[in-house]
């Protein structure tokens, strides 16, 4: 995988921080359809990606605070496991309009990568199994490819089986 430079087209907080971390990484640009319902599974589709290595980022409310959650877009977010994961009681999905202003980015470009603040992360398990994934680069149409354990590591993430089919 190459490496992104900061003034490349495309440049994002995600994308940013990928390359002052120098993190191998491969942006995946596409035409995004405004028409979509599934973000995650536009771009799985329109990239030609197996829908298991690409992993959408859901915000969720547990306890009172925000928390981050990023699973295969081919599945859902088990909010019980996600609560048990971070040690919560009661996880519920976050108001889009809550999970913009947290994060800084749009839903259907909300990157695990480079949120405006730092919040607890799950990284379901399974994205362990490949070796690379794919996630929001921060805007709707910009993909980006990297490997899980980096993806853990900059996020200071937990890994846990948090997605379900």
């Amino acid at each position: 995988m190459g490496r992104a430079s900061k003034g490349s087209v495309g440049a994002t907080p995600a994308t940013a921080l990928l390359a002052s971390a120098g993190v191998a990484h491969v942006l995946h640009p596409y035409a995004h359809d405004p028409r979509a319902t599934s973000y995650g599974a536009e771009a799985a589709a329109v990239l030609g990606v197996d829908p298991a290595r690409v992993l959408k980022t859901l915000l969720a409310d547990l306890d009172g605070g925000l928390v981050v959650a990023v699973v295969p877009v081919a599945g859902q977010l088990d909010l019980k496991a996600l609560a048990r994961a971070l040690g919560g009681s009661r996880a519920t999905m976050a108001e889009p309009a809550r999970a913009e202003r947290a994060t800084g980015y749009v839903v259907g470009g909300i990157s695990p990568l480079g949120q405006k603040r730092t919040h607890p992360t799950v990284v379901d398990a399974g994205a362990l199994e490949h070796a690379t994934v794919l996630v929001s680069a921060g805007r709707r149409g910009l993909d980006v490819e990297l490997a899980p354990g980096d993806l853990v590591r900059l996020t200071g993430a937990v890994v846990a089986p948090v997605g379900r089919s």
